[in-house]
């Protein structure tokens, strides 16, 4: 049995998707060999695919079989190397020296193959050339091999892709015969319909090959004509995506809905040219629908005439566990009458009523699992009212959802709870009199009969008015008493009196009383009107309580009261006078924070640059002294110097521009293990053998959109952050799991709450103090010695984190070790494996005639650029500012690429002149080149056909090599 992980198995089966052993030759492949052999000057060219216990020759030039047996095979050696194999002489190779085809006829010497690989890196075959005598391959004909090789397998995709292609027609042809879709494509500028026949026998049309517009729009009926996109509109590309109409097809003159739906396709120049889609019959679905409408409008109108409140609630697992959550899906208009709650559908459990959501769930739920109804009676928080609840599950239980009918109880449940009280009241009013007038609270009482204004009191009672008590119990009416009232209180009193008959209910008053000695003392009168059915007034009973001390302690309080409010008037000026001048001392506070970091960054990146600057400067001094000496041999090492410094320098704006947020990222869904996983082996040898490296990969990881090549970066600094905490050797973990962020956690850490996947890299390190850690991730803040770190690490880490819409955060104890936590956001989709690394190809010098225009305001820049398109064989006109460079463009003069700097002066940046010079130059192709990301310049990342962007600083090579793409592609 094969390994199906073995080579060869992974051979096989990559060989078996392109269905091309044992096929007749073809001329795309017989070309290439044909050009391989007469690049190469070889006798012997074979494109070869190596499939079991055989070779197959797709094709061939000078060896005249097919296939040969692999015990002969040079390519099964070949397969072994990683791209590429050359054999100069194979008498003088151990491999081959004996091999029959060496030895006899036909006397094979000299053998180089490229490999053939897939797009997952598999190798299938070669191309590979022969010769019957010992040579080797220059370096061009070993690059035209290796770039013909790749052409072989661009023509086996594409092979594979025409029998696709092939395949899918015929299903599609067999799926349109079997489900009645009808296909259908509209030349916009024509008016001209190329339908299927299945497309036409929807329309009640014969079979044919193309018909005009107006053919199939005459089948419609005329109520439904004006659904149909006019002319003019369809033109411009405006056609309708989606349409539903009736046709009407004869002779029986039968009426059909059919749904059409289609897009837009565009020409070169972006202009709508075709309209294709697709056409079924619908007339079973609609007369479905229709039926089903008519039944729900029957519900619907039998569902709102309920009074009662009713919804239905479906279940949902939530953050807080399965079935911890539940939202309304249904609910009538009487949800909002008995509970004050509008549009409550759409809306859950934790948003309506978050503080008694788990008391909620856990009424429903057990409904939901048992299947027993429920009834019962509950304070609804959301509502601000009790109801009364009868609840049951709808069938079947896998549709998670519980049927809920309530009424407001709350009139009944304050009827209920006002009796009570007033029970209670009553009990205790009887208790608090009998206490009151045995304790001496109350003065005494009265009983007024009002329609023969009659008043009987008690001994206590006429004391207080200073009155005979002999005549409380023969009665005397209201004039009695008012004589008794101080003179400023008279008016008041009637006036409190003449109110409470008039509205009933009870009573209170407080006025003075003569009493017997003359003196005038405080008593309030409490009572309340009696009234008969018709509203009149018959009774009014009522004590009199004794507030003379009340009285005096609510004047001292007035004074006292009096005396504060002078105070804090004072006081509240002193506290603003203070509280601005503590605003202006946490201002000038913040302001010199402010300037600190300012200087801190600015001293850092003075210090850094200066070295930088040093190394170039010096470097080019001393090749300006060596050209002079005339010691060229001592010139290259300077070089090295100045462009090691050079690119350091570009290193470290790059890292300041990722803690600026700013850097240009190339995000892609990625798989965080693997690239972990990919990583350990270099961190390892990073990091050295006295530290073990740990990965812990999340089993089902989520993945996330971001730049690889920058978490690879992340990662490394981490990991050599942890191997430097650590000098007597220790354990570096790195983790990853998935996170599910709530609201609280999502304030935590400063982030929206949502899905993240964390990666954590833990040491067993020294750890860090909370002053520390404060200050990690500011810009050239670090405690590593001088010269042994530039500080930016951390911050370049943070930079990147929150331009991929996540966090960094910092989890450290002293002696202890630290943990730094990377969260990224999670991508809803498939991450993308890493491609084979494309070969680099020598730069083609330019064809006679190719014109480029460099736009940059850097005298330096542009020189440099020129002089290396010149060198490569192109005319160069340059540019200094927009105004100019747009000047040339607008001329005739040939212009076939431009180079542009983005930020220019002149009035425009580099982006608006291209896009100006566009307008006369549709097909110009541009190149951007940028030392800053301005990605809100140059489109956020979304350029247009034929534009590309490079960032500067770059190599020369790096710019030529770009330059050939554009004018090649």
């Amino acid at each position: 049995m094969i390994d199906v992980s073995s080579p060869e198995a992974r051979r096989n089966e990559a060989l078996a998707t392109y269905h091309v052993l044992d096929t007749q030759p073809e001329i795309a492949f017989d070309e290439i060999a044909g050009l391989a052999a007469a690049i190469c000057g070889a006798p012997i060219a074979v494109v070869n695919l190596v499939a079991g216990d055989r070779q197959f020759f797709k094709a061939e030039v000078g060896l005249g079989v097919r296939e040969t047996p692999l015990e002969t095979s040079f390519c099964v050696r070949a397969l072994q190397e990683e791209d590429f194999l050359m054999i100069p002489d194979a008498q003088a190779d151990a491999h081959f020296c004996s091999n029959p085809l060496v030895t006899g006829e036909p006397g094979i010497r000299f053998y180089a193959g490229a490999l053939l690989k897939t797009a997952a890196g598999t190798p299938i075959g070669t191309l590979c050339v022969l010769d019957y005598k010992a040579r080797t391959l220059d370096s061009m004909q070993e690059q035209a091999l290796r770039v013909l090789a790749r052409q072989t397998m661009a023509t086996l995709e594409l092979r594979r892709a025409a029998l696709m292609a092939e395949r899918q027609s015929a299903r599609m042809q067999q799926a349109e015969r079997a489900g009645g879709v009808g296909l259908f494509t509209l030349d916009l500028s024509a008016d001209i319909v190329i339908p299927t026949a299945e497309f036409c026998r929807l329309h009640g049309l014969p079979a044919e090959a193309q018909y005009p517009f107006s053919a199939f729009q005459a089948q419609v009926i005329p109520e439904d004509r004006h659904l149909l996109t006019p002319l003019q509109a369809r033109t411009h590309g405006n056609a309708a995506r989606s349409l539903v109409y009736r046709v009407q097809l004869e002779p029986a003159g039968q009426v059909r809905w059919l749904e059409r739906t289609g897009e837009l396709e565009l020409d070169a120049d972006g202009t709508p040219c075709r309209f294709v889609g697709a056409a079924r019959d619908i007339t079973e679905q609609r007369e479905t629908v229709d039926a089903l409408t008519r039944s729900e409008e029957r519900y619907r109108a039998l569902f709102e005439a309920v009074d009662d409140g009713f919804c239905i609630i479906e279940f949902f697992d939530g953050p807080h566990g399965p079935l911890s959550d539940y939202v309304h899906v249904e609910a009538n208009a009487g949800y909002e009458r008995q509970s004050g709650i509008p549009n409550v559908v759409g809306v859950t459990l934790r948003e309506l009523e978050p503080d008694d959501a788990e008391g909620w769930a856990e009424l429903y739920g057990n409904v939901l699992r048992t299947g027993e109804p429920i009834r019962f009676e509950r304070y609804f928080v959301a509502a601000g009212r009790h109801i009364e609840v009868s609840a049951a599950r709808v069938e079947p239980v896998s549709r998670r959802q519980v049927s809920v009918l309530f009424r407001d109880i709350e009139a009944r449940k304050n009827a209920e709870a006002a009796l009570r009280a007033s029970e209670a009241l009553a009990r205790e009013n009887v208790d608090r009199v009998k206490l009151a007038l045995s304790a001496g609270a109350i003065l005494g009482t009265w009983i007024w009969d009002v329609p023969s204004d009659s008043f009987t009191v008690d001994e206590a009672f006429a004391q207080a008015f200073g009155l005979d008590p002999a005549l409380g119990l023969e009665g005397f009416g209201m004039a009695k008493i008012v004589a008794s009232v101080h003179p400023e209180d008279r008016a008041a009193l009637s006036s409190a009196v003449r109110e409470a008959l008039r509205k009933g209910g009870t009573y209170a008053h407080s006025y003075r009383v003569r009493r017997a000695d003359g003196e005038y003392h405080w008593i309030e009168a409490n009572g309340r009107v009696e009234r008969d059915a018709d509203g009149r007034a018959l009774r009014f009973p009522g004590v009199l309580i004794n507030i003379e001390e009340r009285r005096l302690i609510q004047e001292e309080r007035d004074r006292a009261a009096a005396e504060l409010r002078a105070l804090n008037e004072t006081l509240e000026q002193r506290v603003v006078e203070r509280t601005v001048e503590l605003m202006e001392a946490e201002e000038q506070l913040r302001q010199a924070q402010k300037m600190e970091a300012v200087g801190q960054l600015t001293g850092g990146l003075a210090h850094d640059f200066n070295n930088l600057l040093a190394g170039i400067s010096g470097a080019l001094e001393m090749v300006g002294t060596r050209l002079k000496q005339g010691r060229v041999a001592d010139v290259d090492k300077y070089l090295v110097a100045a462009q090691g410094a050079s690119r350091r320098a570009a290193a470290l704006t790059h890292r300041l521009l990722a803690f600026s947020r700013r850097q240009t990222l190339d995000p892609r869904p990625t798989n965080v293990n693997a690239l972990v996983n990919g990583l350990a082996d270099m961190i390892q040898r990073t990091v050295g053998p006295a530290i073990r490296v740990e990965t812990v990969g999340a089993a089902g990881l989520w993945p996330t959109l971001v730049d690889p090549s920058q978490l690879e970066n992340s990662i490394l600094n981490l990991c050599i952050n942890a191997r430097d905490a650590m000098p007597d050797g220790g354990r570096i973990t790195i983790e990853t799991a998935n996170k599910w962020l709530d609201r609280d956690g999502a304030r935590t850490h400063d982030i929206p709450e949502g899905q993240y996947l964390s990666l954590c890299v833990t040491d067993t390190g020294t750890g860090m103090t909370p002053n520390v850690i404060a200050k990690a991730f500011d810009p050239f803040f670090t405690t590593k010695p001088i010269g042994q770190g530039t500080g930016l690490g951390l911050s370049m880490i943070y930079g990147f984190a929150k331009q991929s819409g996540g966090q960094v955060r910092i989890y450290s104890e002293v002696g202890q070790g630290t943990t730094v936590c990377i969260y990224l956001p999670r991508h809803y989709g498939d991450s993308v494996q890493e491609g084979v690394e494309p070969v680099v190809m020598p730069v083609a010098n330019a064809e006679a005639g190719e014109t480029i225009l460099v736009v940059d305001d850097e005298p330096s820049v542009r020189m440099l650029v020129t002089d290396t398109l010149e060198e490569l064989g192109y005319t160069v006109i340059e540019a200094a500012d927009s105004a100019s460079g747009l000047k040339v463009l607008q001329s005739g003069t040939r212009i076939d690429l431009l180079i542009s700097d983005v930020g220019l002066p002149g009035g425009m940046n580099g982006r608006q002149m291209a896009d100006a010079a566009r307008e006369s130059r549709p097909g110009l192709k541009v190149l951007f080149i940028t030392g800053y990301a301005e990605n809100s310049v140059i489109g956020n990342g979304h350029l247009q056909p034929g534009m590309q962007v490079l960032t500067k600083p770059f190599v020369v090579d790096t710019i030529a090599a770009r330059v050939r793409d554009l004018m090649a592609g």
